[in-house]
């Protein structure tokens, strides 16, 4: 069986002509958030089913990316994918789905691709570091009849809020939570070719779970802030570096050749010589590198997907056959109640796991 609770609904952005195919992704995003988040499962899958077939593409054939890594075009014209943290959200959301419905071996493959999103695959230069998606692919393991201790060390080895339990393959009630708002993108830099952050931020940081006689208070174990600013515990720098060298060469150029071939110019004026030659070529070299540096375009992309969560945390419980009430309180870090949230559902004998989404996204 599986039942999910979600607190809110937020809405999508619209476009139209290039710009709405080059949102595509990103509408498709926040339309699948804001499904999970009014408990509209159908209505979330097929959406993240058509985002994670283009992310399974290979975007080495998009034109619109190969054109965005031109010199002279923004980074917003290309087809948005979005960061590795928006990447792995995509698959965290539908390995949830593909729970709910029973499957925890799809769900399995989710929680591995979204960690591919977040290691650096072709270089080897960053690793994936989520806690949840490590456990949740031990627990997976575990519940399909593999051994999933390799997992979970490498969850425990990563956290840096909650850490996780031992895998509990018997664990009947699995309930998913998220908290507060995301990380916010926006440009820095002379040029705005610096893609930096906003942290997100979040009233609560753990819940307690209240199911019949039981009684469990867990942390969140991952931060999408930390993670958006973050590749395996290394700073990102987010920098269109050679665009803007670029522009700023160009344009120094620019005022050099200016100067010195107006200076020429007066030099030679009248004398029809060399310098006014020279003066006039410079002046020309100065117009056109001109021309060019205002023409390069290294401002950074800031669309985002904006209607995510700022913390992830999951738990799991045991219960028997029947019908339950699962109660979850949002703490504070002082401990104090921000929210609560009831869930109603009937366990059956031999029946698949119950899967339980909670949100507090306004």
């Amino acid at each position: 069986m599986g039942l999910a609770l979600a607190l809110s609904m937020a809405g999508c952005a619209t476009g139209s002509g290039n710009a709405a195919a080059r949102d595509a992704v990103l509408q498709k995003y926040r339309a699948a958030a804001a499904a999970m988040h009014s408990a509209h499962f159908d209505q979330a899958k097929p959406l993240l089913d058509d985002v994670l077939m283009t992310l399974d593409g290979l975007t080495a054939g998009d034109r619109s990316a190969r054109k965005a890594r031109g010199t002279f075009h923004e980074e917003s014209s290309k087809n948005f994918r979005g960061e590795p943290y928006e990447r792995v959200m995509a698959y965290y959301y539908r390995g949830i789905l593909y729970w709910l419905d029973g499957q925890p071996d799809n769900a399995r493959a989710c929680f591995k691709n979204a960690q591919l999103q977040d290691a650096d695959a072709e270089n080897h230069q960053y690793q994936s570091d989520y806690v949840t998606l490590d456990f949740l692919e031990g627990l997976a393991a575990a519940k399909l009849g593999g051994d999933g201790q390799d997992a979970l060390k490498r969850a425990r080895t990563h956290a840096r809020m909650g850490v996780p339990a031992e895998i509990d393959s018997q664990a009947n009630v699995l309930v998913f939570f998220e908290m507060g708002t995301g990380p916010r993108k926006y440009a820095g830099g002379e040029h705005g070719e610096q893609l930096r952050f906003s942290p997100g931020a979040s009233r609560a940081d753990r819940v307690r779970l209240k199911l019949g006689g039981q009684s469990a208070e867990v942390r969140a174990w991952d931060d999408l802030s930390w993670q958006a600013t973050t590749r395996g515990g290394r700073v990102m720098d987010h920098i269109l570096k050679n665009k803007a060298v670029f522009k700023d060469a160009t344009d120094t150029f620019g005022n050099a050749a200016l100067i010195s071939g107006g200076a020429l110019a007066i030099v030679g004026s009248g004398r029809h010589g060399p310098a006014d030659e020279i003066g006039v070529g410079l002046l020309a070299a100065g117009v056109l590198s001109k021309l060019i540096s205002a023409a390069v375009t290294p401002q950074a992309d800031t669309r985002q997907w904006d209607n995510l969560p700022n913390l992830l945390g999951f738990a799991g419980l045991r219960a028997a056959p029947g019908q339950h009430q699962l109660t979850v309180e949002f703490l504070d870090p002082a401990g104090r109640v921000t929210l609560t949230r009831d869930a109603t559902f009937t366990i059956v004998p031999g029946g698949a796991d119950t899967v339980v989404f909670f949100s507090d996204h306004p």
